[in-house]
């Protein structure tokens, strides 16, 4: 099932329109992040001296996940050393090595370095895949919930088609959601793990979309474009348990010509604030996406593209890192998890899907038309986000801020800015506000 909009859902705008013919159409109609609207809820109840456990960022917190010691010496050695004037726009030529061998290693995926892109976070390789691919009015395929792919859509003219995704699929796509979607498509987003729900795909799953890719465009005439996928793995690295991240190129070779991968050091290494991402794909639309960027001037900063050389090719820190980080952020979700399913155990309507991969874990609190102590009754999600910040101190972000609309009690907890304790103080006040409410 999918939805056509050329448009992004709606909602107010966070300011007084302004006068007609002041800013372009794309700058009017461009939304506003539900994450920071809710951030100033959040800010403002701590500075009421109220505790909040705040599961709604996407980042870390360099009190609780600092980057690797490793990274930050050498970041630090190569401003001594002043490496800080402009890098090459495609970027310096010791990191497009070490991100082709990281590549490699790690991977198993052999690109020519033409293939390779370093951007200033993944963020403008994911910018510069749309700019380089879409024309206005080209459609682009994406599940929901997913992250921002509607706001790219919008910042290029494309016509977005997202597909719904559901929970008895861990709300990733399959071949089935995705088959009438792709016909006429110029390209297919995914994101494994995804965010907003920490699940990962499987390589049955995975191999399944990547064929339904192939006979797509072996499907078109000879004077059609051809379907291209982005393959945003920037959590590749944050897997668990019996979880193996896999990609579309290891297991279909043939889609080599039509994939773009988009990866970065933000999220593996706790680096959101370093700013080092790349892309690896074509070499032919790899020219055209640094074109764009280089006028842009989307470059990660010098002193960290030489740190993160270096970083990439130190196999031992690199696994001695996670080997903290990762057990890290693990103990965090299952805290969450086994303590929301505890609370399903006592008959709570909650509901939580078993922690796969990056930071965050799909939790469903299904309280939609009961009543508060009040009396008022809680209709939709967002109803529900501000009940168990108010009442528990708990915040949440409900699936509505990825592209979803049914309001079925499902949200986005994330654990890399808060402690062990704080998941755990603020299990009994969310038990006692779920006990509160009433049908």
């Amino acid at each position: 099932m999918y939805r056509e909009t050329s448009r992004q859902p709606t909602e107010a705008p966070p300011h007084p329109a302004e006068p007609d013919g002041r800013v372009s159409s794309m700058a009017q109609g461009l939304i506003g992040s539900e994450i920071l609207k809710i951030a100033t809820d959040i800010r403002g109840m701590l500075a009421q001296g109220k505790k909040i456990c705040n599961l709604t960022v996407g980042d870390f917190s360099p009190s609780e996940f600092r980057i690797p010691k490793f990274l930050e010496e050498n970041i630090k050695d190569a401003l001594a050393r002043g490496e800080t004037n402009y890098p090459p726009p495609d970027g310096m030529l010791a990191l497009r090595k070490a991100v082709q061998a990281f590549c490699e290693h790690w991977l198993h995926l052999s690109y020519p370095l033409e293939s390779v892109l370093v951007t200033g976070g993944s963020r403008p390789g994911i910018y510069a895949t749309y700019s380089a691919l879409i024309d206005p009015g080209d459609v682009v395929v994406y599940p929901v919930p997913s992250w921002n792919n509607n706001h790219y859509c919008h910042l290029t003219g494309a016509v977005g088609r997202p597909v719904v995704c559901m929970r008895e699929d861990s709300f990733l796509p399959t071949r089935e959601l995705l088959k009438d979607a792709v016909r006429g498509a110029r390209l297919l987003a995914l994101n494994s793990p995804l965010n907003p729900t920490g699940t990962a795909f499987d390589r049955e799953t995975l191999q399944e979309i990547c064929d339904l890719v192939l006979e797509e465009n072996a499907r078109r005439s000879n004077g059609e474009r051809p379907l291209y996928l982005m393959y945003d793995q920037v959590y590749w690295m944050l897997t668990f348990g019996s979880t193996v991240h896999c990609n579309p190129v290891n297991l279909r070779p043939e889609l080599r010509p039509y994939t773009i991968f988009v990866d970065g050091i933000s999220k593996p290494f706790a680096a959101t604030g370093v700013r080092v991402g790349w892309t690896v794909g074509p070499e032919d639309v790899t020219r055209k996406m640094a074109s764009i960027l280089g006028h842009v001037g989307a470059w990660a900063p010098r002193a960290e593209q030489v740190a993160v050389a270096r970083l990439l090719g130190a196999t031992d820190e690199i696994q001695a890192y996670h080997k903290d980080m990762k057990s890290g952020v693990q103990a965090r979700l299952n805290t969450l998890y086994s303590a929301l399913m505890q609370l399903r155990k006592e008959g709570f309507a909650v509901d939580a899907i078993t922690p796969m991969g990056a930071i965050y874990l799909s939790a469903r609190f299904a309280l939609n038309g009961q009543r508060t102590p009040e009396g008022t009754r809680l209709v939709t999600n967002e109803d529900i986000r501000k009940y168990l910040l108010n009442n528990a101190g708990v915040a949440v972000v409900p699936f509505q801020a990825f592209g979803t609309n049914e309001e079925s009690g499902w949200f986005r907890l994330s654990v890399g800015a808060v402690s062990l304790e704080d998941i755990r103080s603020a299990i009994p006040r969310l038990t006692t506000a779920l006990g509160a409410l009433s049908s």
